[in-house]
């Protein structure tokens, strides 16, 4: 196109500040529209920012219990013999298991097989899922489980018929209080102490624990162990976990297993890991519902301001700014959306964590995703549209409009 003067005219050209109060006057015309549509965007993205902070909030609580609880801690159990029997610990075993240099603590359980009951009024099949261990003295130090009611049993108390009730023994036994008593194997035990929660040995919450003499003096026990804990030190654990079936066994060292219980933990991580997987991709179905509605609300746009488009290109606008005016529109749409998600999603960690006593813990990337994510779904969103106007002959816009 040629003026009169022989020059070419050039149109002008809009800067960022320009698209930027373009497309917002665009959208400032249909409010409860514009609401509506960054609703679905938000959404999607606060789904997906929760559930990376939830996620990363629950595993910063476990790997912080686990760092305190320590990743050195060995339990050895008896496996099976030859022919499929059960097979035993030796009774000797903790203390051959004690003698192993690296190894800094160790201790037992073993079995009774007596049930225990709150009252003798109660049925003997209804044990409660509750099992009657003996224990040694050194059990809760091995454990690193503290007493938080009363106190451990000490060589007086392990020969009498006193007990220590796991936290979930005391919760199902309905014990609150030091002192009250139990029925086991046809007789009253004192209740002496109540443990806190054991993360690395949960079979103890669900135990009713005595001492060793007093298990065979009253209940029969055979004073076989049939769990056994060791503590050694951190770089050693390797070598000790290699060593424990030859030594606590040196007859039988096959039927020995030894586990290492924060692998259990490390594993459940992983496990919330892929379950917070399978939530993300629900987030992003959120996400991509609400791309298709920001991308409904741009095409009804373009229809609707037909007239607008077809005065602006008869003044001259190209169709390149006609097409970034309405994908700026779509990207402050989607902009708008992704930042009201993001904090929701970061109000949501937070308000979790406050009431499950966790970190609140909202990963950098994870919001820098969320607002990347709605600016790239309302780009994907906005170029239809945008490609739309952008095609529109200003004759044909204005005689439709």
């Amino acid at each position: 196109m040629s003026s009169g003067t022989g020059r070419d005219l050039v149109p002008g050209r809009l800067t960022w500040a320009d698209l930027l109060r373009v497309g917002a006057s665009g959208l400032r015309t249909r409010p409860g529209r514009v609401v509506l549509s960054a609703l679905g965007i938000a959404l999607g993205v606060a789904t997906m920012v929760s559930v990376v902070g939830i996620s990363s909030s629950s595993r910063a609580r476990l790997l912080d219990e686990l760092d305190r609880l320590g990743t050195n801690l060995l339990i050895v159990t008896p496996g099976r013999t030859l022919f499929g029997a059960a097979a035993a610990l030796p009774e000797r075993s903790v203390a051959m298991a004690a003698g192993i240099g690296p190894v800094t603590s160790a201790s037992a359980t073993g079995d009774t097989g007596g049930s225990v009951r709150r009252t003798d009024a109660i049925p003997r099949e209804r044990t409660g899922g509750l099992a009657v261990r003996a224990a040694s003295p050194d059990l809760p130090t091995t454990l690193q489980t503290r007493v938080e009611r009363g106190v451990w049993l000490n060589r007086a108390t392990g020969a009498q018929r006193a007990v220590v009730l796991g936290a979930v023994a005391a919760r199902r036994l309905g014990v609150g209080n030091v002192g009250e008593q139990v029925w086991i194997g046809g007789q009253w035990w004192t209740v002496v102490g109540v443990l806190a929660p054991s993360p690395l040995a949960p079979e103890i919450d669900r135990s009713v624990l005595t001492g060793f003499e007093a298990a065979r003096t009253h209940l029969g026990f055979d004073g076989h162990p049939t769990t056994l804990y060791t503590r050694s030190a951190d770089e050693a654990v390797g070598d000790v976990r290699e060593v424990l079936p030859r030594t606590v066994n040196p007859e039988n060292p096959e039927e020995v297993e030894v586990s290492r219980p924060s692998d259990a933990l490390v594993a459940k991580a992983a496990a919330d890991g892929a379950f917070t997987g399978l939530l993300l991709g629900l987030g992003g179905v959120a996400l991509l519902v609400g791309g298709v509605g920001v991308a409904n609300t741009m095409v009804i746009s373009v229809l609707e301001r037909r007239g607008e488009i077809g005065l602006r290109r008869s003044l001259g606008a190209t169709r390149g700014q006609v097409r970034a005016q309405f994908l700026a529109e779509s990207l402050l749409l989607s902009g708008a959306g992704g930042a009201a998600g993001t904090m929701l999603g970061t109000l949501v960690t937070i308000g979790y964590a406050a009431v499950g006593d966790l970190p609140a813990v909202v990963p950098p990337w994870a919001l820098a995703g969320g607002a990347g994510a709605a600016l790239l779904v309302g780009t994907v969103a906005g170029i239809y549209p945008a490609m739309r106007a952008a095609r529109m002959s200003p004759t044909l816009a204005l005689g439709t409009a």
